[in-house]
């Protein structure tokens, strides 16, 4: 298969997912830069490109003349994809015009800033039929995928309980003001929307348990807190959850849980066994059971029960840590197989199919509009929007 030619928008000098999405880009070998509009002013975007080793003509000073100038190119120069890595606010614009010339689109989450602009895109993915993938990179880890198999498959039973939890600490004072620039803008609601903590990090909580198990939110029972003072957007929530199929759960998201890193971790249980997956040993799925001993299943062992895709995400032999990096790449990775199968006139296989999309985006700000609505509310069960 040719390469997939991918231009980004955002993630130009001193971006932290910048650099994330180009690494997991490259990663696999189907996907190579070849432009940029990677700052919000043109000077900055021309250094990003620069450092990047772009050539002049192809770094752009806005994202609207990149993708009106590279639709202009001949079919076999211009770029195949956009890599969406800008605060919130420049996702929904810069993605339903990158549809609108026939690029495909893979962005950050959240996907939009509201519900309405998220149903548009999904109107307009469909419509155009090209292909859209968000980057909820957990969901990119093996001992994930492997869980989701297990769930899927019925080996833990008909599914009771789901416990999701995200806890970081980094925003426990008000750095904002402090020249922090990835919380400036993420606690500003222009630039991040109407929540923090929760569109920050509590869409990845959600995404995950909906991912593995299959089970769609039904209602909930949300609050939300800003602890700092000063701070206008939530720096803490925690709810009570209902699922389809009658099982019912909890989702812990904060920013201000002092001490914590990047803690994510989902306890899932059925009537046959449980699992138990955390973010900070990503290579470890702990398996209960109700009437024998518990097993603890590492990422690239080859036993009995693997499921095909969690196999596939794997690039060490057993033992050799893999993280961040390689589960975000796995989404780019199946992302650009899929593109590449279609046009080839070829379908893609199952797995490769296996990235969040522009579905999940929707449900993603649902459940963020719910979750406003329900801490917002004396009710105690809303219903999740769709």
């Amino acid at each position: 298969m040719t390469k997939l030619k991918m231009g980004v928008i955002g993630g130009g000098i001193d971006s932290f997912i910048g650099s994330v999405h180009r690494m997991a880009a490259a990663m696999d070998g189907h996907i190579e830069l070849v432009c940029g509009a990677l700052s919000s002013t043109p000077e900055r975007s021309r250094k990003s490109g620069e450092q990047l080793g772009l050539p002049p003509e192809r770094i752009y000073g806005d994202y609207r003349k990149m993708i009106e100038k590279e639709s202009q190119l001949p079919e076999e120069e211009r770029m195949d994809i956009v890599s969406i890595t800008t605060p919130n606010y420049m996702h929904y614009q810069p993605a339903r015009m990158a549809l609108d010339y026939g690029f495909h689109v893979i962005c950050d989450k959240p996907m939009t800033m509201t519900l309405e602009e998220a149903l548009d895109l999904e109107n307009h993915v469909g419509s155009t039929g090209l292909e859209f993938a968000l980057t909820h990179n957990y969901t990119g880890y093996p001992m994930v995928k492997q869980a989701k198999h297990m769930v899927r498959t019925g080996e833990l039973g008909k599914i009771r309980k789901i416990a999701v939890e995200y806890l970081q600490g980094w925003l426990n004072t008000k750095v904002e003001d402090m020249g922090n620039k990835q919380a400036n803008w993420r606690a500003d609601p222009k630039r991040s929307g109407k929540v923090l903590a929760m569109g920050d990090i509590g869409t990845h909580a959600e995404n995950l348990a909906e991912y593995i198990t299959g089970l769609k939110i039904k209602s909930l029972c949300a609050d939300l807190t800003s602890h700092v003072e000063g701070r206008i957007l939530d720096d803490d929530g925690s709810m009570l959850i209902r699922y389809e199929g009658g099982a019912t759960g909890t989702l812990l998201a904060s920013q201000i849980a002092t001490g914590e890193e990047n803690n994510l971790k989902i306890n899932i249980y059925g009537d046959k066994g449980g699992l138990e997956w955390e973010q900070v040993s990503p290579n470890t799925l702990i398996v209960k059971w109700a009437n024998k001993p518990t097993e603890i299943l590492r990422t690239a062992t080859q036993f009995a029960g693997f499921g095909k895709a969690s196999q596939l995400a794997s690039r060490l032999p057993a033992g050799h840590p893999e993280g961040f990096i390689e589960a975000f790449a796995n989404i780019y990775k199946n992302f650009a197989l899929t593109i590449l199968s279609r046009k080839e006139g070829k379908d893609p296989d199952p797995e490769w199919l296996d990235f969040p999309n522009v579905h999940d985006g929707v449900r993603g700000m649902a459940f963020l509009e719910t979750v406003i609505e329900s801490s917002q509310s004396n009710q105690k069960w809303i219903w999740m929007k769709s």
